[in-house]
């Protein structure tokens, strides 16, 4: 009901009565008076007179009820631990494919390698849980789409020149701009889900505390919605998993890659390797030709341009 009231306000920018969005929404004057001041206490700013209503502005607050389709499917909280370990209940617990937890602000958000993802309000910290029809053999697809699924929307909303470094990372001139963690549960090879998370530097600002980082609101000198790339992200990302078995990810990946021409160096829990990165396989591994002239494989790593 809220994103109904939302949807009849934003269509006019004026004063509507409430009798005219009682009638319109099938509700009592109390249910809507009821809905009115829960949007209010919630950051909208509504004006209310004995005319009606008026909607003044909206906060960039990741409520369900902004976003089209199942919101029930959308879980927000204005701060958690993280929203990858809201994520495995859920999934645990028999949640539907494309359930999303979004978080206003992470205190134990997680990186690669088990590296704390620092999660300042203004940020965009979401996990997805994932139920695809892949082979475990081809889980690797699923991290690999959203990584270039948010890098075309970032290019698309905003103009701006983002890039995918290997294996997940989005980067703008060679900062890091969103990193990404995903965790598989599976038997067989039955995928019984991927939960899938992303950071976002949007609004925050992440200098301070991760070196070589920069955020949407630093290369656009000016605050950037939140709302708007979320939404674009979701309703892409979800056709886009309809036929992930069949297209070619890795090939598109590519297009938009900063890693293939460069040097690196890919660290592990294990080792270090050092080379040039020449090619990502068709299975996701990444490519090096080392010192020597052999070429090496590898699977999974931190990747650092040199």
């Amino acid at each position: 009901m809220k994103a109904e009231i939302l949807k009849s306000l934003r269509s006019r920018n004026r004063i509507i009565s409430g009798e005219v969005l009682c009638d319109a929404l099938g509700i009592s004057r109390v249910s809507l008076l009821k809905h009115i001041q829960e949007l209010q206490e919630s950051g909208y700013q509504i004006y209310g007179s004995p005319d009606g209503y008026r909607l003044v502005s909206s906060p960039d607050i990741l409520f369900p009820w902004e976003y089209e389709g199942d919101q029930a499917s959308l879980l927000y909280y204005p701060e958690v631990k993280s929203t990858m370990d809201i994520a495995r209940d859920q999934a645990r617990e028999g949640c539907p494919d494309l359930t999303v937890i979004i978080a206003g602000r992470q205190t134990r958000g997680r990186g690669r390698l088990k590296r704390q993802w620092r999660s300042d309000q203004g940020g965009l910290y979401f996990t997805m849980v994932l139920r695809p029809q892949l082979s475990v053999s081809s889980s690797f697809k699923v991290n690999f789409l959203a990584s270039l699924t948010m890098v075309r929307v970032i290019r698309e909303l905003l103009e701006i020149d983002a890039r995918v470094k290997w294996p997940n990372d989005i980067m703008v001139d060679d900062q890091k701009l969103s990193g990404m963690l995903s965790e598989m549960e599976a038997e067989a090879d039955r995928i019984h889900f991927i939960n899938l998370g992303m950071g976002l530097n949007v609004n925050n600002d992440p200098t301070g505390f991760q070196p070589g980082a920069t955020s949407l609101r630093q290369l656009m000198k000016r605050e950037v919605s939140r709302k708007d790339i979320l939404a674009r992200f979701l309703d892409t990302f979800s056709r886009r998993m309809q036929q992930i078995a069949s297209d070619d990810i890795i090939a598109e990946w590519k297009k938009y890659t900063i890693t293939l021409g460069r040097r690196v160096k890919i660290a592990t829990r294990h080792e270090q390797s050092e080379g040039l990165a020449v090619d990502v396989d068709e299975n996701g591994a990444l490519v090096l030709e080392i010192a020597d002239g052999t070429r090496k494989k590898i699977v999974y790593g931190d990747c650092f341009l040199i």
